[in-house]
Protein backbone atom coordinates (compact mmCIF):
# COMPACT_ATOMS: atom_id res chain seq x y z
CA UNK A 1 0.00 0.00 0.00
CA UNK A 2 2.58 2.37 0.92
CA UNK A 3 4.72 1.59 -2.42
CA UNK A 4 1.40 2.37 -4.55
CA UNK A 5 1.12 5.84 -2.67
CA UNK A 6 4.50 6.83 -3.38
CA UNK A 7 4.16 5.62 -6.88
CA UNK A 8 1.04 7.87 -7.56
CA UNK A 9 2.51 10.72 -5.90
CA UNK A 10 5.94 10.19 -8.22
CA UNK A 11 3.51 10.25 -11.12
CA UNK A 12 1.24 13.18 -9.70
CA UNK A 13 4.65 15.23 -9.16
CA UNK A 14 5.20 15.21 -12.76
CA UNK A 15 1.31 15.92 -14.04
CA UNK A 16 0.90 19.45 -15.66
CA UNK A 17 4.54 20.02 -16.95
CA UNK A 18 4.04 21.25 -20.62
CA UNK A 19 4.63 19.10 -23.37
CA UNK A 20 7.44 21.32 -24.70
CA UNK A 21 9.10 20.64 -21.16
CA UNK A 22 9.22 17.18 -21.76
CA UNK A 23 10.39 17.46 -25.88
CA UNK A 24 13.22 19.92 -24.04
CA UNK A 25 14.08 17.62 -21.41
CA UNK A 26 14.95 15.15 -24.22
CA UNK A 27 17.48 17.07 -25.68
CA UNK A 28 19.26 17.99 -22.36
CA UNK A 29 19.46 13.96 -21.61
CA UNK A 30 20.91 13.07 -25.16
CA UNK A 31 23.41 16.52 -24.78
CA UNK A 32 24.48 15.30 -21.60
CA UNK A 33 24.44 11.44 -22.39
CA UNK A 34 26.97 12.13 -24.78
CA UNK A 35 28.84 14.60 -22.42
CA UNK A 36 32.25 12.20 -21.98
CA UNK A 37 35.40 14.48 -23.68
CA UNK A 38 35.66 16.79 -20.47
CA UNK A 39 35.40 13.66 -18.50
CA UNK A 40 38.54 11.97 -20.00
CA UNK A 41 40.85 15.45 -20.94
CA UNK A 42 43.06 15.42 -18.62
CA UNK A 43 44.05 11.53 -19.35
CA UNK A 44 43.75 12.19 -22.92
CA UNK A 45 45.90 14.91 -23.28
CA UNK A 46 48.67 13.03 -20.97
CA UNK A 47 48.26 9.66 -22.20
CA UNK A 48 47.71 9.58 -25.51
CA UNK A 49 49.01 13.13 -26.69
CA UNK A 50 52.16 12.75 -24.28
CA UNK A 51 51.87 16.59 -22.70
CA UNK A 52 53.08 16.63 -19.33
CA UNK A 53 50.91 16.78 -16.24
CA UNK A 54 51.54 20.51 -15.73
CA UNK A 55 50.96 21.53 -19.55
CA UNK A 56 47.29 19.53 -19.24
CA UNK A 57 46.51 21.31 -16.29
CA UNK A 58 46.96 24.85 -17.87
CA UNK A 59 44.91 23.51 -20.81
CA UNK A 60 42.12 22.41 -18.23
CA UNK A 61 42.28 25.96 -17.03
CA UNK A 62 42.29 27.41 -20.51
CA UNK A 63 39.09 25.07 -20.56
CA UNK A 64 37.41 26.31 -17.16
CA UNK A 65 38.20 29.63 -18.49
CA UNK A 66 35.86 29.28 -21.40
CA UNK A 67 33.35 27.59 -19.77
CA UNK A 68 32.91 30.63 -17.53
CA UNK A 69 32.90 33.01 -20.66
CA UNK A 70 30.08 30.93 -22.07
CA UNK A 71 28.06 30.51 -19.02
CA UNK A 72 27.52 34.42 -19.14
CA UNK A 73 27.63 35.03 -22.83
CA UNK A 74 24.94 32.16 -23.58
CA UNK A 75 21.96 34.25 -21.25
CA UNK A 76 22.48 37.57 -23.01
CA UNK A 77 22.77 35.91 -26.44
CA UNK A 78 19.30 34.84 -25.34
CA UNK A 79 17.57 37.74 -24.95
CA UNK A 80 19.32 38.76 -28.71
CA UNK A 81 18.55 35.51 -30.33
CA UNK A 82 16.16 33.48 -28.76
CA UNK A 83 17.17 30.72 -25.92
CA UNK A 84 16.48 27.68 -28.72
CA UNK A 85 18.61 29.73 -31.52
CA UNK A 86 21.92 29.86 -28.72
CA UNK A 87 21.27 26.08 -27.92
CA UNK A 88 21.34 24.76 -31.75
CA UNK A 89 24.15 27.25 -32.35
CA UNK A 90 25.95 25.58 -29.26
CA UNK A 91 25.12 22.09 -29.98
CA UNK A 92 26.25 22.23 -34.01
CA UNK A 93 29.63 23.75 -33.02
CA UNK A 94 29.61 22.39 -30.02
CA UNK A 95 29.37 19.13 -31.73
CA UNK A 96 32.02 20.09 -34.70
CA UNK A 97 34.39 21.40 -32.38
CA UNK A 98 34.61 17.94 -30.50
CA UNK A 99 34.99 16.16 -33.71
CA UNK A 100 37.83 18.14 -34.59
CA UNK A 101 39.34 18.09 -30.89
CA UNK A 102 40.25 14.43 -31.41
CA UNK A 103 42.36 14.93 -34.72
CA UNK A 104 44.99 17.76 -33.11
CA UNK A 105 48.61 17.35 -32.31
CA UNK A 106 49.92 20.93 -31.63
CA UNK A 107 49.46 22.57 -28.14
CA UNK A 108 48.74 25.59 -29.47
CA UNK A 109 45.76 24.50 -31.68
CA UNK A 110 44.65 22.46 -28.72
CA UNK A 111 44.75 25.16 -26.24
CA UNK A 112 42.67 27.37 -28.84
CA UNK A 113 40.14 24.85 -29.86
CA UNK A 114 39.45 24.10 -26.42
CA UNK A 115 38.95 27.24 -25.02
CA UNK A 116 36.68 28.03 -28.05
CA UNK A 117 34.64 24.63 -27.79
CA UNK A 118 34.33 25.84 -23.65
CA UNK A 119 32.82 28.63 -24.74
CA UNK A 120 30.68 27.72 -27.59
CA UNK A 121 29.66 24.18 -25.14
CA UNK A 122 28.51 26.24 -22.15
CA UNK A 123 26.65 28.81 -23.65
CA UNK A 124 23.66 26.03 -23.76
CA UNK A 125 23.64 25.72 -20.18
CA UNK A 126 21.77 29.54 -19.84
CA UNK A 127 20.06 29.29 -22.72
CA UNK A 128 18.72 26.13 -21.64
CA UNK A 129 17.52 27.62 -18.13
CA UNK A 130 16.14 30.26 -20.02
CA UNK A 131 14.07 28.13 -22.33
CA UNK A 132 12.48 26.40 -18.82
CA UNK A 133 11.79 29.74 -17.53
CA UNK A 134 9.85 30.87 -20.52
CA UNK A 135 7.75 27.22 -20.89
CA UNK A 136 7.13 26.66 -17.07
CA UNK A 137 5.54 29.51 -15.21
CA UNK A 138 3.73 29.61 -11.78
CA UNK A 139 3.50 26.26 -10.05
CA UNK A 140 5.18 24.60 -12.38
CA UNK A 141 8.35 27.07 -12.65
CA UNK A 142 10.34 24.83 -10.27
CA UNK A 143 9.31 21.35 -11.02
CA UNK A 144 10.36 22.61 -14.73
CA UNK A 145 14.24 23.32 -12.97
CA UNK A 146 13.30 19.79 -11.34
CA UNK A 147 12.84 18.13 -14.09
CA UNK A 148 15.82 19.69 -16.19
CA UNK A 149 18.25 18.48 -13.40
CA UNK A 150 16.69 14.89 -13.79
CA UNK A 151 17.64 14.79 -17.08
CA UNK A 152 21.06 16.13 -16.83
CA UNK A 153 21.18 13.45 -14.01
CA UNK A 154 20.19 10.85 -15.51
CA UNK A 155 22.69 11.76 -18.87
CA UNK A 156 25.66 12.05 -16.58
CA UNK A 157 25.38 9.16 -14.92
CA UNK A 158 25.31 7.04 -18.89
CA UNK A 159 28.20 9.90 -20.31
CA UNK A 160 31.20 9.01 -18.50
CA UNK A 161 30.71 5.13 -18.11
CA UNK A 162 30.69 5.37 -21.83
CA UNK A 163 33.48 7.14 -22.85
CA UNK A 164 35.54 5.00 -20.30
CA UNK A 165 34.50 1.95 -22.68
CA UNK A 166 35.45 4.06 -25.60
CA UNK A 167 38.20 5.42 -24.12
CA UNK A 168 39.96 1.83 -24.07
CA UNK A 169 39.28 1.05 -27.37
CA UNK A 170 40.56 4.63 -28.84
CA UNK A 171 40.10 8.62 -27.44
CA UNK A 172 39.41 9.02 -31.16
CA UNK A 173 36.09 7.09 -30.91
CA UNK A 174 34.96 9.24 -27.53
CA UNK A 175 35.35 12.09 -29.58
CA UNK A 176 33.42 11.47 -32.67
CA UNK A 177 30.55 9.95 -30.11
CA UNK A 178 30.40 13.25 -28.22
CA UNK A 179 30.11 15.35 -31.02
CA UNK A 180 27.63 13.19 -32.78
CA UNK A 181 25.25 13.11 -29.25
CA UNK A 182 25.39 16.73 -29.43
CA UNK A 183 24.76 17.39 -33.23
CA UNK A 184 21.68 14.17 -32.82
CA UNK A 185 20.78 16.84 -29.69
CA UNK A 186 20.54 19.64 -31.93
CA UNK A 187 18.83 17.77 -34.43
CA UNK A 188 16.11 16.59 -31.84
CA UNK A 189 16.22 20.44 -30.58
CA UNK A 190 15.18 21.49 -34.27
CA UNK A 191 12.13 18.76 -34.85
CA UNK A 192 10.34 18.27 -30.84
CA UNK A 193 11.03 22.30 -29.70
CA UNK A 194 9.45 25.10 -30.51
CA UNK A 195 10.25 28.79 -29.77
CA UNK A 196 7.85 29.81 -26.63
CA UNK A 197 5.64 32.48 -27.92
CA UNK A 198 7.30 35.14 -29.86
CA UNK A 199 8.27 37.20 -27.48
CA UNK A 200 9.50 41.72 -28.12
CA UNK A 201 13.03 41.68 -27.39
CA UNK A 202 13.58 45.45 -28.34
CA UNK A 203 14.23 46.50 -24.70
CA UNK A 204 17.27 44.00 -24.67
CA UNK A 205 18.65 45.40 -28.38
CA UNK A 206 18.13 49.14 -26.94
CA UNK A 207 19.52 48.60 -23.30
CA UNK A 208 16.26 49.77 -21.87
CA UNK A 209 16.07 46.75 -19.78
CA UNK A 210 16.93 46.31 -16.73
CA UNK A 211 20.51 45.00 -15.82
CA UNK A 212 20.81 41.83 -13.24
CA UNK A 213 24.03 44.02 -12.27
CA UNK A 214 21.50 46.82 -11.27
CA UNK A 215 19.43 44.45 -9.02
CA UNK A 216 21.20 44.29 -5.34
CA UNK A 217 18.77 41.52 -4.39
CA UNK A 218 20.23 39.27 -7.07
CA UNK A 219 23.28 40.09 -5.91
CA UNK A 220 23.05 39.64 -2.50
CA UNK A 221 21.47 36.37 -3.19
CA UNK A 222 24.20 35.19 -5.96
CA UNK A 223 26.85 36.29 -3.60
CA UNK A 224 25.25 33.70 -0.92
CA UNK A 225 24.65 31.33 -3.48
CA UNK A 226 28.63 30.91 -4.82
CA UNK A 227 29.84 30.88 -1.46
CA UNK A 228 27.46 27.58 -0.31
CA UNK A 229 28.14 26.18 -4.07
CA UNK A 230 32.42 26.52 -3.38
CA UNK A 231 31.06 24.12 0.00
CA UNK A 232 28.90 21.71 -2.21
CA UNK A 233 31.32 21.48 -4.82
CA UNK A 234 33.85 19.90 -2.44
CA UNK A 235 32.36 17.12 -3.92
CA UNK A 236 34.39 17.38 -6.76
CA UNK A 237 37.64 17.61 -4.85
CA UNK A 238 38.42 17.09 -1.20
CA UNK A 239 34.66 14.87 -0.44
CA UNK A 240 36.66 11.62 -2.37
CA UNK A 241 40.36 12.36 -1.12
CA UNK A 242 38.81 12.83 2.20
CA UNK A 243 36.49 9.83 1.58
CA UNK A 244 39.64 7.53 0.59
CA UNK A 245 42.69 8.64 2.66
CA UNK A 246 40.99 9.19 5.71
CA UNK A 247 37.63 7.28 5.65
CA UNK A 248 39.80 4.16 4.07
CA UNK A 249 37.11 3.65 1.54
CA UNK A 250 37.54 1.67 -1.80
CA UNK A 251 36.51 3.18 -4.72
CA UNK A 252 33.17 1.15 -5.29
CA UNK A 253 32.08 2.21 -1.62
CA UNK A 254 32.91 6.08 -2.66
CA UNK A 255 31.03 5.26 -5.68
CA UNK A 256 27.76 3.90 -3.63
CA UNK A 257 27.24 7.25 -1.73
CA UNK A 258 27.78 8.62 -5.69
CA UNK A 259 24.47 6.69 -6.48
CA UNK A 260 22.43 7.44 -3.38
CA UNK A 261 22.59 10.80 -4.01
CA UNK A 262 22.18 10.07 -7.80
CA UNK A 263 19.09 7.49 -7.05
CA UNK A 264 17.15 10.08 -4.27
CA UNK A 265 17.80 12.87 -6.76
CA UNK A 266 15.68 10.48 -9.04
CA UNK A 267 13.06 9.08 -7.01
CA UNK A 268 12.39 12.42 -4.73
CA UNK A 269 13.62 15.27 -6.41
CA UNK A 270 10.36 16.32 -8.21
CA UNK A 271 7.99 15.03 -5.19
CA UNK A 272 9.53 17.48 -2.53
CA UNK A 273 9.85 20.34 -5.27
CA UNK A 274 5.45 19.14 -5.84
CA UNK A 275 5.36 19.09 -2.28
CA UNK A 276 6.60 22.74 -1.16
CA UNK A 277 6.18 24.47 -4.52
CA UNK A 278 4.01 26.94 -3.04
CA UNK A 279 6.66 27.73 -0.45
CA UNK A 280 8.46 31.19 -0.51
CA UNK A 281 11.97 29.96 -2.44
CA UNK A 282 14.01 31.88 -0.80
CA UNK A 283 13.42 30.38 2.82
CA UNK A 284 13.64 27.00 0.70
CA UNK A 285 16.90 27.75 -0.21
CA UNK A 286 18.39 28.95 3.22
CA UNK A 287 17.10 25.16 4.22
CA UNK A 288 18.78 23.76 1.83
CA UNK A 289 21.91 25.62 3.09
CA UNK A 290 21.43 24.10 6.34
CA UNK A 291 21.26 21.00 5.33
CA UNK A 292 24.51 21.03 3.12
CA UNK A 293 26.05 22.54 6.09
CA UNK A 294 24.94 19.53 8.24
CA UNK A 295 25.99 17.25 4.99
CA UNK A 296 30.07 18.62 4.91
CA UNK A 297 30.17 19.81 8.47
CA UNK A 298 29.72 16.45 10.54
CA UNK A 299 32.03 14.78 8.28
CA UNK A 300 34.81 15.14 10.73
CA UNK A 301 32.54 13.38 13.48
CA UNK A 302 31.70 10.18 11.36
CA UNK A 303 32.91 6.79 12.59
CA UNK A 304 30.79 4.14 10.33
CA UNK A 305 30.19 3.59 6.84
CA UNK A 306 26.56 4.22 7.73
CA UNK A 307 27.06 7.87 9.62
CA UNK A 308 28.98 9.03 6.16
CA UNK A 309 26.16 7.53 4.01
CA UNK A 310 23.63 9.78 6.69
CA UNK A 311 25.66 12.71 5.63
CA UNK A 312 24.68 11.66 1.51
CA UNK A 313 21.45 12.05 2.46
CA UNK A 314 21.32 15.24 4.03
CA UNK A 315 23.55 17.42 1.67
CA UNK A 316 22.08 15.45 -1.28
CA UNK A 317 18.56 16.80 0.38
CA UNK A 318 20.43 20.50 0.37
CA UNK A 319 21.01 20.10 -3.42
CA UNK A 320 17.57 19.19 -3.76
CA UNK A 321 16.16 22.59 -2.48
CA UNK A 322 19.08 24.80 -3.59
CA UNK A 323 19.34 24.11 -6.99
CA UNK A 324 15.88 24.54 -8.47
CA UNK A 325 14.78 27.00 -6.06
CA UNK A 326 17.08 29.00 -6.72
CA UNK A 327 16.32 29.40 -10.46
CA UNK A 328 12.77 29.66 -9.63
CA UNK A 329 13.58 32.84 -7.40
CA UNK A 330 15.99 34.00 -10.16
CA UNK A 331 13.30 33.55 -12.67
CA UNK A 332 10.75 35.24 -10.76
CA UNK A 333 12.72 38.58 -10.85
CA UNK A 334 13.57 38.35 -14.37
CA UNK A 335 11.37 40.21 -16.98
CA UNK A 336 10.90 38.61 -20.65
CA UNK A 337 13.16 41.02 -22.23
CA UNK A 338 16.03 40.17 -19.99
CA UNK A 339 15.51 36.32 -18.35
CA UNK A 340 18.68 34.89 -20.28
CA UNK A 341 21.21 37.66 -18.79
CA UNK A 342 19.51 37.16 -15.21
CA UNK A 343 19.97 33.23 -16.01
CA UNK A 344 23.57 33.72 -17.80
CA UNK A 345 24.32 35.15 -14.27
CA UNK A 346 22.67 32.54 -12.46
CA UNK A 347 25.12 29.90 -14.43
CA UNK A 348 28.30 31.97 -14.08
CA UNK A 349 28.07 31.68 -10.18
CA UNK A 350 27.92 28.15 -10.34
CA UNK A 351 30.93 27.91 -12.68
CA UNK A 352 32.77 30.32 -10.66
CA UNK A 353 32.03 28.21 -7.53
CA UNK A 354 33.27 25.01 -9.27
CA UNK A 355 36.30 26.58 -10.33
CA UNK A 356 37.21 28.54 -7.18
CA UNK A 357 36.03 25.02 -5.17
CA UNK A 358 38.75 22.88 -5.49
CA UNK A 359 41.70 24.83 -5.10
CA UNK A 360 40.21 26.52 -2.10
CA UNK A 361 38.89 22.85 -0.44
CA UNK A 362 42.47 21.33 -1.27
CA UNK A 363 44.30 24.50 0.21
CA UNK A 364 42.97 24.25 3.39
CA UNK A 365 42.81 20.43 3.62
CA UNK A 366 46.52 20.54 3.00
CA UNK A 367 47.35 23.61 5.38
CA UNK A 368 45.20 23.09 8.40
CA UNK A 369 43.34 19.39 7.76
CA UNK A 370 41.26 17.98 6.96
CA UNK A 371 38.56 18.83 9.64
CA UNK A 372 38.98 22.18 9.74
CA UNK A 373 38.19 21.83 5.63
CA UNK A 374 35.21 20.32 6.89
CA UNK A 375 34.12 22.34 10.17
CA UNK A 376 34.67 25.32 7.85
CA UNK A 377 32.34 24.36 5.89
CA UNK A 378 29.63 23.42 8.11
CA UNK A 379 30.20 27.20 9.25
CA UNK A 380 29.58 28.81 5.62
CA UNK A 381 26.73 27.16 5.37
CA UNK A 382 25.46 28.53 9.12
CA UNK A 383 26.44 31.96 7.69
CA UNK A 384 24.77 31.50 4.49
CA UNK A 385 21.42 30.72 6.08
CA UNK A 386 21.06 33.59 8.11
CA UNK A 387 22.25 35.34 5.16
CA UNK A 388 19.54 34.18 3.45
CA UNK A 389 17.15 35.07 6.31
CA UNK A 390 18.46 38.33 6.46
CA UNK A 391 17.84 39.04 2.56
CA UNK A 392 14.39 37.02 2.96
CA UNK A 393 13.57 39.56 5.28
CA UNK A 394 14.96 42.24 3.62
CA UNK A 395 12.90 41.59 0.44
CA UNK A 396 9.40 41.47 2.94
CA UNK A 397 10.32 44.76 3.99
CA UNK A 398 10.47 46.00 0.50
CA UNK A 399 7.21 44.10 -0.71
CA UNK A 400 5.72 46.04 2.22
CA UNK A 401 3.66 42.47 2.76
CA UNK A 402 2.79 40.38 5.75
CA UNK A 403 3.99 36.89 4.79
CA UNK A 404 3.66 33.49 7.04
CA UNK A 405 6.82 33.46 8.89
CA UNK A 406 9.24 31.92 6.20
CA UNK A 407 12.26 30.43 8.92
CA UNK A 408 9.74 27.99 10.60
CA UNK A 409 10.88 24.83 9.09
CA UNK A 410 8.59 22.92 6.48
CA UNK A 411 7.03 19.40 8.36
CA UNK A 412 8.49 16.13 7.62
CA UNK A 413 5.82 15.22 5.54
CA UNK A 414 6.40 18.10 2.95
CA UNK A 415 10.37 17.23 2.55
CA UNK A 416 9.77 14.05 2.55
Amino acid sequence: MGLKRLYRGYLESFRGLPREAWSLALVVLINHAGSMVVFFLPLYLTGDRGFSVMTAGRIISVWGFGSLIGSYAGGGLSDRWGSKSVQRMSLVLGGIGYILLGYLDSLPAIAVLAFALAVVANAFRPANVTAFTELCAGATQARGFALMRLAVNLGFSAGPALGGILAMRSYRYLFWANGLASLFAAAVLERVFQDPPAQSRAAARTGSAASPWRDPVLLRFLGLLLAVGIVFFQLFGTWPLYMSRVCGFTENRIGLLLTINALMIALFEMQLIHRIDEKEPVSMVAFGALFVAAGFGLLPLAKSYGFIAATTVLWTVGEMLIFPLSATFIAGRASPENSGAYMGLFTLTFSLSGAVSPAAGTWIYSRFGPAALWFGCGCVGLLVWLGLRGLRKSIKADAGAVEPDPDSAPALSEIG
